[in-house]
């Protein structure tokens, strides 16, 4: 028992050792804050000069603020504005094109639009796919969405108040036109505010998501909600947390191998004879020839 006990303060003296290198460079560093865009001269915000590879990325403009990007030719960008109940969004794009002399074909780019639960949005007017050929210079793309609505059926796909999604993609190029260098420049206006929204019997309890950016947006946000809290709730809060339950589980752990081995292992003085050892005469296990029937 004393081994037992000697093993198990060995193993429990080890494991602070192994996890504090852990914990050094597990430490989450301090995240800059980005910097909020900088008004221009006339009182609008900055054009945006950044735009996100996904919708968990994009990057959220405020209102009135445009987005002037140096893109890569075959990327997929997303932006993020919000609308309210009344407005009739337009998406405006200008993209201009690589040097023709570095282009080996036409080139087609397609913006598409999406509401905050990712749902598609049909365009009522405007160009969604344009193709140039290998000397235009620059395309021009624009959709025009639906009149938000203040509620809708939840088996439609109406537009509603909250967070859209703007995606611009390269659906046709010459392989070897893949990653040229591009700029596009993206406008949103629109038309109408909440006083124009037919009254239509309902009304939305919260936006579709809120946005996922730090600008504003022109959606009404929902009331936080308090997180319910249970009597275990601090036990698995917080980064520092996991390593105490780690340590604690590997000092389990440690103890149930350095037990098991003990109570597994022969005991002293009951250990099987070696192979090929006589047994002791008169063993009843063994009869001679003679006694068998």
């Amino acid at each position: 028992m004393r081994t037992t006990i000697r093993g198990a303060l060995a193993a429990l003296a080890l494991l602070p050792a192994l996890a504090l290198p852990t914990l050094v460079l597990g430490a989450p560093a301090a995240s800059a804050a980005s910097p909020s865009p900088s008004a221009t001269a006339s009182g609008s915000p900055a054009p945006a000069t950044k735009a996100g590879t996904s919708f968990l990325t994009a990057v959220n403009l405020s209102p009135g603020q445009d987005a002037d990007v140096a893109v890569s030719t075959g990327d997929y960008l997303y932006w993020a504005f919000g609308a309210a109940e009344g407005q009739t969004p337009t998406i405006s794009l200008t993209v201009n094109l690589a040097p023709a002399a570095d282009r080996h074909g036409p080139q087609t780019w397609t913006v598409e639009v999406f509401d905050g639960l990712r749902r598609r949005q049909a365009c009522t007017a405007g160009t969604q796919n344009a193709t140039g050929d290998q000397s235009a210079t620059a395309l021009t793309l624009n959709c025009t969405l639906r009149e938000v609505r203040t509620w809708a059926e939840p088996w439609s796909g109406d537009p509603l108040p909250g967070t859209y999604y703007v995606r611009l993609s390269v659906t046709d190029a010459p392989q070897p036109d893949l990653g040229l260098a591009a700029t596009t420049r993206l406008h949103v206006t629109a038309k109408g505010n909440a006083d124009n929204a037919q009254p239509e019997g309902g009304e939305l309890k919260a936006p579709l998501v809120p946005p996922v950016g730090g600008g504003a947006s022109t959606a009404k946000a929902a009331a936080p909600v308090a997180e319910k809290q249970h009597w275990y709730t601090g036990w698995f809060s917080g980064w520092n947390s996991r390593w105490y339950w780690t340590i604690g589980g590997g000092f389990l752990a440690a103890l149930a191998g350095v037990l098991g081995f003990h109570l597994t292992r022969h005991p002293r003085g009951h250990r099987p004879g070696r192979y090929g050892a006589v047994p002791p005469q008169g063993s009843h296990q063994h009869q001679s020839y003679a006694e068998r029937p």
